[in-house]
């Protein structure tokens, strides 16, 4: 085993305009959810426990598009959804159409392990969410004002945004006031920001775990599911890697995306890097994405073909690196 291994990422597609105050705003973020995790893994804490961890933190700051800081539907709501898996005997969990559950990462973790199920989604989750006690919160908690402007930008653009975290003052400078040649399925987006958290982690004794969790699209139709809480899409793990996706959900669902990386490397014999490095480039069509990845040998890897990714990774041998584009 080459120890343990950390990686979270805030989301692929960065607005290029984006102020550098915000920039620094997601470096401190995620430079503060890998010392969480760091430090839970050298008291031992297992892989499981620990992207579970970071993933609550991310969801708790509304600066990324989970938990607090959602984006909105359509109907002005936050709908949030997530997913977590523990590689070893690849139990998972997924909830989806969330809308008081303080922390959906923790209460996907309650359907893989106090549940019959891999999977609940709307009132049912809500249903279990009160059954298991977990915090409830009003739909309002979720709500910042940041995304209900960027809410009646989009509905005045009439379009479906990813760029949600990009400030209001200004906007016409940034990926906003630009027409995007970018589509998902076949209509026109705007693209350039956050939509997705996410973490994984193998730990000292080469245990591999992911998890993920977003509020997805801003203006999105109620009810529609991105690929965060689909197993084999946006999440997956196993006994030979963990892996986290972000982007456009779509394109990582068509592609299976993060089920892909880890078969990549059991069936050509990939290493990690070489897995994620041959999934981006040809499992994505046309879409934009990007992923973060560890193996049970305690390498670690990123990739994306967006324009950036709010990134960070740390391993035992004291390597540790926060970024954002290329």
């Amino acid at each position: 085993m080459g120890g343990w291994a950390i990686a979270v990422h805030g989301g692929a597609g960065v607005d290029p305009n984006l102020p550098l105050q915000r920039q620094e705003e997601a470096k401190q973020l995620l430079t503060r959810c890998l010392n969480l995790g760091i430090s839970a893994l050298r008291s031992n804490a297992s892989a499981i426990d620990v992207v579970e961890l970071v993933v609550r933190e991310l969801e708790t700051d509304p600066l990324f598009n989970s938990g607090r800081g959602s984006a909105l539907t359509e109907k002005g709501t936050v709908e949030m959804e997530a997913s977590i898996m523990d590689g070893p005997k690849r139990r998972c969990g997924a909830v989806s159409g969330l809308t008081t559950v303080k922390n959906p990462i923790s209460l996907a973790r309650l359907v893989m392990d106090k549940s019959p199920h891999s999977y609940l989604a709307f009132d049912g989750a809500e249903e279990f969410a009160r059954q298991q006690g977990v915090e409830i919160v009003d739909n309002d908690y979720f709500i910042t004002p940041e995304n209900v402007g960027m809410l009646k930008l989009a509905k005045e653009a009439n379009a479906i945004l990813f760029d949600y975290r990009i400030p209001t003052v200004g906007y016409e400078t940034c990926g906003a006031g630009v027409e995007s040649p970018l589509q998902m399925n076949g209509l026109p987006i705007s693209v350039y920001a956050p939509e997705t958290v996410g973490c994984v982690v193998v730990d000292g004794e080469g245990r591999c775990a992911a998890a993920t969790s977003t509020g997805g699209l801003m203006n999105k139709m109620t009810g529609r599911i991105g690929d965060s809480p689909l197993i084999g899409s946006g999440t997956y793990a196993c006994n030979v890697c963990g892996v986290s996706c972000t982007g456009e959900g779509e394109a990582i669902i068509r592609g299976t995306l993060a089920r892909e990386v880890a078969a990549v490397m059991e069936y050509k014999g990939l290493c990690l890097q070489e897995a994620v490095d041959f999934v981006i480039k040809h499992r994505l069509d046309e879409g934009k994405a990007g992923l973060i990845a560890v193996s049970n040998t305690g390498e670690v890897a990123c990739g994306f073909n967006s324009n950036g990714m709010f990134r960070g990774c740390a391993t035992e041998d004291g390597f540790m690196e926060v970024g954002i584009w290329e």
